[in-house]
């Protein structure tokens, strides 16, 4: 897995706001994302509106979407309905699952305990190979817990390879929800995960603060790592994480790393800071409405 993929989350960065954006604004907004060169676009959700209000719109927002050969679309589900409604539209293809390896936060997350979540993993890639599409399980919690579970890498890589050996999920993304990974315990679980599981792409998905942001990149492509989710300007993240300054991996500080580090992506820089400047027309409005 020697390619490096970029995958940009403008749904994760959305999914918090109180302010529901309208479904023209957010197209604008991930049309502008779909020119820059992204691999991948976590561009929406299926998923109980009840609970995830903001992406209620998901399969019309999908109608107005400008697609093209180089980027592929990934939609996040929660259940068998969810990843049956996703299915419907053939130009999607991933359909993401979180999974967390915390039973408190999986029941926060998903209503469902570990083992129930274990069923509907089975059931999503199930669908999904029907449908000619990916699963992409999140592991949740990935780099801590914060209710007082047991945790350490070693628990982290057991679920790992019980989603592969188990269930044939390929594409695995370590989540940092609360944002407490540091550089040591992101390198060890890579260099660990990346040469045992061969087949396995794993990803990294993690909430930082700005300052720790390139160490932690730093870590994760040093230690074999070579799918990166971000979202512009790191709006989103987890509230749970209890600190205001920690969001979503800032994209353009993680596109900068690479820069720096002479490492070339099919980035096209132009379209990027148009999609910077139309990020902030997105969140201006949920701030002034």
């Amino acid at each position: 897995m020697n390619e490096l993929k970029i995958i940009e989350c403008p749904r994760d960065a959305m999914q918090g706001m109180e302010t529901f954006i309208p479904t023209e604004l957010k197209a604008n907004y991930i049309n502008s994302i779909l020119k820059c060169g992204f691999d991948t676009v976590d561009f929406g959700s299926f998923v109980s509106p009840k609970a995830i209000p903001q992406m209620r719109d998901t399969g019309d927002l999908l109608n107005k979407l400008e697609l093209n050969a180089k980027t592929k679309l990934l939609a996040i589900v929660a259940n068998e309905r969810g990843a049956q409604d996703a299915c419907n539209f053939e130009q999607i293809d991933y359909l993401g699952f979180p999974f967390s390896i915390s039973e408190e936060f999986q029941q926060r997350n998903t209503n469902s305990s570990i083992s129930e979540s274990l069923s509907r993993v089975e059931v999503i890639q199930n669908l999904a190979v029907k449908n000619n599409k990916e699963t992409v399980v999140y592991l949740s919690m990935g780099f801590g817990n914060p209710y007082g579970e047991e945790w350490n890498s070693e628990i982290v890589i057991q679920w790992c390879e019980t989603l592969y050996n188990k269930f044939g999920v390929k594409i695995q993304a370590l989540s940092d929800t609360i944002g407490v990974s540091t550089p040591d315990t992101v390198s060890y679980l890579f260099e660990e995960l990346v040469p045992t599981l061969k087949e396995v792409e794993f990803g990294a998905h993690l909430h930082t603060r700005i300052e720790n942001a390139k160490s932690l990149v730093s870590s994760a492509f040093e230690a074999g790592c070579r799918r990166f989710d971000g979202a512009i300007k790191g709006f989103g993240g987890c509230p749970l994480s209890g600190d205001s300054l920690t969001g979503n991996m800032p994209t353009e500080i993680m596109l900068e790393w690479f820069e720096e580090n002479n490492i070339l992506l099919p980035i096209d820089k132009s379209a990027f800071n148009d999609s910077m400047n139309v990020s902030s027309s997105v969140f201006t409005y949920v701030q002034h409405v």
